[in-house]
């Protein structure tokens, strides 16, 4: 039994795409950064902390022939040294976007897979450019309300798209998971027949 840890419609739409058949249980926790956290670790800590809350919760569901695993993730932009998550206002969201405009950013996703024995993390960067923005820009995308629950204050498959004009690295980690490493992380964990798929 296959558990994604996040209320995310973007995770849940990507881990559809996959053909693996998985229930939903976010995990509400504190996602403030500690002092001195690297991206790199906040964002693994985070998807390990969500993943493990969730298995804790459901383990009973566990079992030999159907293990319980539990994918977690989480993701946040980093841009000249500032760690954005996901703004908290539109004024934080003009902030963000501000300091992406003209820039080339890193997105990291931290990835972690828990199943009874075992644990396997990861976390992916994308780079990803972003073209000089107005304050026109900037006040007119705030205004659509598209910004305000994403990392970074924007969607790359958004109107963001527009501003973007090169990524290296994986698409899918800047919308919010990494396919290919999520299935790599789970396939690690146990054999994909364990995990039913379409």
């Amino acid at each position: 039994m296959l558990i994604l840890a996040s209320a995310s419609p973007r995770r849940h739409e990507l881990l559809t795409q996959t053909g693996l058949k998985f229930t939903v249980a976010a995990a509400n926790l504190n996602e403030e950064l500690l002092p001195d956290e690297a991206a790199a670790a906040y964002v693994q800590r985070l998807a390990e902390e969500k993943a493990q809350v969730v298995w804790n919760a459901y383990q009973s569901l566990d079992t030999e022939e159907e293990p319980l695993v539990v994918l977690g993730a989480d993701t946040c932009v980093v841009s000249d040294g500032h760690i954005l998550g996901k703004p908290v206002d539109s004024a934080d969201a003009r902030r963000m976007l501000k300091l992406l405009s003209g820039r080339t950013h890193a997105v990291l996703t931290g990835l972690a897979v828990v199943a009874a024995r075992r644990v396997a993390r990861d976390v992916e960067i994308t780079q990803v450019t972003f073209n000089q923005l107005d304050d026109r820009d900037i006040a007119q995308y705030i205004a659509s309300g598209e910004p305000l629950d994403k990392a970074g204050a924007y969607a790359i498959q958004g109107y963001a798209a527009r501003w973007i004009p090169r990524i290296e690295g994986c698409y899918f980690n800047v919308v919010g998971l990494p396919i290919a490493r999520t299935i790599a992380l789970l396939e690690q964990v146990q054999s994909a027949a364990v995990i039913d798929t379409l």
